[in-house]
């Protein structure tokens, strides 16, 4: 992969305390090797001495992560793409957040590739942006997503006009990946 290929990209990754540590870091390092500069977007009750705990498995704790810039403090104007880790106690932390809920909603309806990855999509479906969508999540997320007017797929990873959704940890290679294909490629526009 070409370092220079996102080399003039802005990657907003948003998380709260309980984020899944593997899927922050993979996804933050793969759009970095590509070239892409990332910042971690955080929410007020998300943020302990301005870092958030990751977790493994959503109960052992592992490292902590320097947040850089507040979700109220940015605009989607400011960033090329989103992506939204999981793990069960982030994203739901981030669908009770007014303006984590905002951002993620403008996010969407902008065009910009935003990817999501196993409970992540509670965020989604917060921001009303599920609609008429094809994606996939973690399996206990995919009634709530059905519910919401999604369309749910069992598959590793799925590209519905620039919104990008896995299941698991496991698929992280080709989230990772297809996160990387949708930058590149740009906004999409209905």
């Amino acid at each position: 992969m070409s370092s220079a290929l996102l080399a003039d990209k802005k990657v907003a990754i948003l998380a709260a305390s309980g984020v899944e540590q593997d899927e922050l870091v993979q996804p933050r390092d793969a759009v970095r090797a590509a070239g892409a500069r990332t910042v971690l977007v955080s929410v007020d009750g998300g943020v302990q001495d301005g870092k958030v705990r990751a977790m493994r498995s959503d109960i052992e704790p592992a490292d902590l992560f320097t947040v850089e810039a507040m979700v109220g403090d940015v605009s989607v104007d400011d960033f090329d793409a989103l992506i939204l880790p999981g793990g069960a106690v982030n994203p739901d932390k981030l669908r009770l957040d007014e303006k984590a809920v905002a951002f993620v909603h403008d996010f969407v309806a902008s065009g910009k590739p935003v990817a999501a990855i196993c409970h992540a999509p509670w965020t989604l479906i917060e921001a009303d942006v599920v609609r008429g969508r094809t994606l996939t999540s973690w399996p206990s997320l995919r009634t709530d997503l059905r519910n919401a007017g999604a369309t749910v797929v069992d598959q590793e990873v799925v590209s519905d006009n620039g919104l990008v959704t896995s299941r698991s940890p496991d698929d992280l290679p080709a989230f990772c990946n297809k996160i990387i294909e949708e930058m590149a490629a740009g906004p999409h526009r209905s």
